[in-house]
Parts: C-alpha cells; structure tokens; sequence
C-alpha cells in the first residue's frame, strides 16, 4: 500500500518526510518521520471513554530505540530490548511537556503515545525528530487536539546557528539546546550551554522557532488530506453544575484572597484551604455532598487557581510575603558527612538537598550501550526524591521519570564546569538527596552538588548555581508578573516555569515549560536577566561557604597518579596472561588501570599510600626502559644452564650471562658460583643487531687478578 506523503526541507537542502497510512493502520493515527536513513513510527490511540471518576489527562509517552535500527545487538544476556533507558525516558520527558498542554482540558480518555527508532543515521539524531512524530501521528487521528506542534535541536558551531545539527557537529557546539513550539508560541525549552548569554538563548528560539513553524504547516496540509482527521471525535468527559460552581465561587473567593493576601508557609497554606473547602461543603447537605465531591474539589481549585493568581498580580507581593525578586533565605554546610570524598547541605526557604561526591577510577566508569552511542562516561549524577520531602506517604518504588529528567538538568548545568582528565583524573558520582521541597529541588541539587564537587577538592573552572523562574499573567488586563525562586504553589499555578543555572559569566543549562499562549520574546528576556541577578545572588551565597575547591583531596580519597609510555610498551607492562600486572598490585596494594589512548599508553595508578604509587612508578619505568650497552644493571638469576646464567635486568628483560663471562678465572660449575633468586649486578657489553638479545658480563664489574 502506497501511504500519504509530505516533504519538505530544513531550508538547507535537507529533507525530512511525514508518511501516513502505510503502516500501524489500526491505531488512531500513526505516522513515518524521515531524515537521512533515520525512521522513526509514531502511534497514538485514545480510548472512547473516560475512566470513571477521572478528572485529569491520562497521557502516557514512551519513546523507544530498537537496536536493529543501528544493525546492533542490545547488550546483556538476554539480547532483548528490556526498561527504557534513562536516554529514552529523557526524550519521552521532553516530547509529553510538549504534548500534554494541548489537549482539551476537559478531555480525561486515556491516551498513548508510542514513539518508536525504526531506522538510524549514524550522523542524524531521531530525538531532534521524535515531537514532529508524535504530533504528526495526533493530527491525522480524529483526537481532539489543539496542535500541530514539533520540536527541534538548536546547536550552535563556529558561530553558527544549526537547526537539527549533525550528530558530529553537537560536540563541537556551545550551544545544545531542545525547544518545542506551536505555530504561534513557545513551549518547551531544555538544553546545555557553554556559559552564553541570556541573549544568545533568545536567538536560538527565534532560530527554533522559525523552523517549527514550517514543520506545523506541513502537518496542517497533511492532515488536511486525511478523511479522518478532518472531524474529531465528539466526547463529553465532564459533566458540570454552573449553580454548584457559582456557589462555590461566592463562599470561597473572598476567604481564599484573605489567605493568599498574608504570608503563610507551605502547610499552614494547605491547611487553610483545605478548612475554606470543607467549610463549603458544610453547607450543603449531607445526602447531596456524596455525588458532588469530584465537582466541589474541581472548582475550588479552579477559584483558588484565580484567586492566588490575582492576589499576587494586584499586591505584587508573593503567597510567603516576599517581593517578586526576592530569593528565600539560603544557609548551606560542608563537609557534613565525615566519610564521604564530599557532601554539602543546600536549604532555600522550605527546599534542602543534601549531596555527597564520590570519586572513583575509569573502572567506575558508566558503560553507555544504547542504538546511537557506545561509549563510557565518567561523570554521573543521581537524583533521589523520597516521599517525607513533602511530608507524604507513598509507595517507595523504581526511579520515577521525574527523577531521571531533574538528575539529567543538574548533571549539564555542572558537567561543563568539570576540568578535563589532565586536571581531574577521577570519574565522579554526584548523589542528591533531598530532604524537603517546596519549590525547584532540581536547583537545590546544582547548588548542592557545586558545593560537595568544591569540598572534595575537585578543581571546578567555576561554581554554578541555579534558580527556578516563574510567571503569572492576565490576558485582558496585560498584567504580568515574574517571580523569582517560586513556590510549589506558585509552578502549579503559574504560567511558565523556567529553571536556569549558570556561573557569573553565563547559562551552562535550562529549562522551561510555559503554559500560557503569547509569551513574547521580550517578556522572556525581562525573566532571564531577573534571573540572571538571582542567579548570581544565590552563587554569591555558595562562595560565602567554600570560595574555592580545597587545595587536596580529603585523607582517606583514593590518590591517582597518571603515567603516560609508548603504546608498544602496553603489552609489557601487562605481562603474559596480566601477570606483571596482578604481581605489581598485589605486591603494591594499588589498583592500575591502562587505556589506550592514539599512540600511547594512559596509566593511572592508584592507591591510598604514596609510597605504593611511586613503587609502581618505578616498576613501569624499568619496564619501559630501553636496555643501553654500558651500563650497570642490578639484575635476579631467572634460571641457569650449562654454558651460562639468564638474568633479568629489567621487567621482562633477560640476558645471557655466559659462563665465560662470570668470573676471571674459571669456571667450572655454574651452580657453584650462581642459584636461581640471587641479586647481582652485571654490565650489559652487547646487543645482538639481528635478533636483538642481550650480553652481560659480571667478571667486567670484578677487579682483574693480577698477571705474572
């Protein structure tokens, strides 16, 4: 079956193609995204009905790489596709903020989106692509949705801003960064900079955001051409009572006000609302309340949703008392934890991470195996968020996918930041474990993990903080207000939250979600230099505790030293079968790792006792030494012949002292003058041109007896 296509290009010759109706025909919609060899299938299916008492958007996206779109095998004994990676989890993060806002808030069927690598272009990254699929799929369906959207990578090289660069070119760029968009607004934004500007952001999603509108249009037209999708599906999710609302409206907007208009903390706040819904209820009775608990509950949020909103946009003041600027109060420790390389304790108002560091050798390494990248990283940082952070009960599980995707965000803020192997010779392992939230815990992680990273001693090129933005806007009036540092209150009920992180000279990372159609770009660079000024005052803070990494590592941190030999020397210093290898750590009680890096041998050595590393230096160095006709070595007798002695003068080096060459006078017995162990010194007198083994005399070190 021949499906139906649309074509069109970056505007640089390279083309990208949408198929439908070719392949997955049973689902709702389903479409082909294609660039270069990279395939990708999306499907989407929404059931018919709602779940009962279901008052939410059940949406779930999965994005999936087979490895048989690379020609790879996957990886462990099973040879199967098995969880999704971290990798996956990330681009299914980042296409369902993109997705979600659009559907109709009062649509509650439960939808799937399955995004799916089918084929892939060594040089061309499907993630850059997966949005445009997963949207494609929506918009020739009959799913009610408010689309068409997409995604694409913005990088930046020489200069040069590149819409969905090549996979060879994003390691050469400073800027690499993910935005999702409509036709008329900007959604999503995540990406990792080599600390650029507030205005060189702005460029990139003007850039984005120009090719996004192509790739809308062209799933306009190809929608178009669908019978189905010209007619969405009818449903009714919700049933309302306009007079239960009214009534809730009356009782609770004013005591709401009264509550949101004081400073008040996180719980006292909930508490207080809770009592205003309860009292509501109260009032109605008590045969009635039953069958209208889902109602009361949804228009209490949506008048407490208005109310805030309006308090904060009228009082210009914030629901804990502070000005829309204004940071919370900020204490931070180090060294907390005695017997971790290192550890720091961030706390911001009602949101604390405690993070630990460990430092490890390349065998710590994090293997990567996935369809587009093999490869090791040595620098890992994990994200924990245990249930009493907000004072709850909750089945402790797996890593949610909000943990990976805020873990991911404070790893490149931090990465770029990290010196190269020749300064830092460790693979590290940042732990973030926070203890409370009530507002951005992911940039309690950076500043937490900026802190431990300096109190192990590692030579961070700057320290770098991060701050959570937010905003709340009123369409009619115009009125709009940017909040600094925002609550968990004000994410819910904000209309953009926007994390940035950085060090005083520029963004290393960000990440945001808005929610309100018409944010102009001037408004977004008012709220990047907002928290440009917040950003530095919480780095200011963090420098008050620890200026500058400490000068050494802590006393009980595994000590690296790095040798570097000739890459034909690698075999010797391991030895038949790793015996020199195993016999200089057990002998040591050091661990050494070697790499093969171009033409040399990268050797790290490692141990606790100094003495230990340079005896392995030693040993190395003898190994990789090249034997010298005059000179003196202090060899072992290997083993003994007839017609001479095997010494060995350097590891793996022996040569043949003759029988001859023992003594100056004669010998009769080889055993009786030398045994197998024995240390003796020998001269090295010949190096034969053709097979290259070596003479020693002993008797040229002995005086001469005297002639008669």
């Amino acid at each position: 079956m021949i499906g139906i296509t649309k074509t069109f290009d970056l505007g640089d010759g390279r083309v990208i193609t949408i198929e439908t109706g070719k392949l997955a025909k049973q689902a709702d919609g389903s479409a082909v995204v294609k660039m270069g060899d990279t395939m990708l299938l999306a499907t989407v299916v929404a059931n018919k009905q709602a779940g009962e008492n279901v008052d939410f958007l059940p949406l779930t996206v999965e994005y999936r790489e087979k490895y048989a779109a690379a020609g790879k095998f996957p990886g462990g004994f099973f040879k199967r596709e098995a969880r999704p990676s971290d990798h996956e989890v990330l681009i299914a993060r980042l296409i369902d903020r993109a997705l979600r806002p659009l559907f109709p808030s009062d649509f509650h069927a439960e939808i799937q989106v399955i995004i799916t690598l089918i084929s892939a272009d060594n040089e061309i990254m499907p993630d850059a692509l997966a949005c445009l699929a997963a949207s494609a799929a929506i918009s020739v369906s009959d799913i009610p949705f408010n689309g068409p959207i997409s995604e694409v990578r913005v990088g930046r090289v020489d200069g040069k801003y590149i819409v969905n660069p090549v996979k060879s070119d994003i390691d050469n760029a400073d800027i690499d960064i993910m935005i999702g968009a409509s036709m008329d607004n900007i959604m999503m934004v995540e990406g990792e900079m080599k600390e650029v500007s507030e205005a060189e952001i702005i460029e990139a999603l003007k850039v984005a955001h120009q090719a996004i509108r192509i790739q809308c249009q062209a799933q306009v037209e190809l929608a178009g051409m669908i019978e189905k999708a010209k007619v969405k599906r009818t449903y009714c999710h919700e049933t309302n009572d306009e007079e239960l609302r009214k009534a809730v409206n009356e009782f609770c907007a004013d005591k709401i006000w009264a509550v949101a208009a004081r400073p008040t903390s996180k719980q006292e706040r909930a508490d207080a609302f809770e009592a205003i819904k309860n009292e509501f209820k109260e009032t109605i009775p008590e045969e009635e309340r039953a069958g209208k608990e889902i109602l009361i509950s949804r228009y209490f949020h949506d008048v407490e949703w208005n109310v805030v909103r309006q308090v904060v946009l009228t009082n210009r003041t914030r629901l804990d008392g502070r000005q829309l600027d204004e940071i919370r109060p900020i204490w931070c420790e180090i060294d907390y934890l005695p017997q971790a390389h290192g550890s720091a304790i961030f706390t911001r108002g009602e949101t604390q991470s405690l993070a630990t560091v460990t430092l490890g050798t390349k065998l710590d390494e994090q293997t990567i195996d996935t369809p587009m990248f093999e490869g090791k990283v040595n620098f890992i940082l994990h994200y924990n968020f245990p249930p009493f952070a907000t004072g709850e009960v909750k089945r402790v599980g797996g890593i949610s996918r909000r943990e990976i995707g805020h873990g991911n965000l404070a790893m490149r803020a931090l990465k770029p930041m990290i010196p190269g192997s020749d300064i830092n010779p460790y693979t590290i392992r940042i732990v973030s474990d926070i203890l409370e939230s009530n507002g951005s815990s992911s940039m309690a992680t950076v500043c937490a993990g900026t802190l431990a990273l300096m109190d192990a001693g590692v030579k961070m090129i700057k320290p770098v903080s991060g701050i959570a933005m937010g905003m709340i806007s009123d369409s009619e009036t115009g009125k709009y207000a940017i909040l600094s540092d925002i609550l968990g209150d004000e994410d819910h009920l904000g209309d953009m939250d926007f994390k940035v992180c950085g060090t005083r000279d520029g963004i290393t990372a960000c990440q945001m979600d808005i929610k309100v159609d018409g944010l102009s770009f001037e408004v977004l660079s008012e709220a990047l230099e907002q928290a440009r000024r917040g950003r530095l005052h919480i780095l200011g803070k963090l420098v008050e505790t620890i200026s500058e990494p400490r000068a050494d590592y802590k006393p009980h941190v595994p000590r690296i030293v790095k040798v570097i030999i000739p890459r034909e020397f690698i075999g010797a210093v391991i030895g038949p079968g790793g015996k020199v290898i195993q016999e200089m750590q057990r002998e040591t009680n050091s661990t050494i790792v070697i790499e093969e890096v171009g033409d040399f041998g990268i050797i790290d050595i490692v141990s606790n006792n100094k003495e230990s590393v340079e005896d392995v230096k030693e040993r190395i160095k003898k190994i990789v030494a090249i034997p010298e006709i005059g000179e003196v070595y202090h060899g072992t007798v290997k083993n003994i012949t007839t017609f001479g002695a095997f010494v060995e003068i350097l590891p793996g080096k022996d040569g043949l002292l003759h029988i001859s060459e023992i003594d100056w006078t004669r010998v009769k017995d080889v055993e009786s003058v030398l045994k197998v162990g024995d240390k003796i010194d020998v001269k090295l007198i010949e190096i034969d041109s053709k097979t290259g083994k070596l003479k020693l005399s002993r008797k040229a070190l002995l005086p001469k007896p005297a002639t008669n």
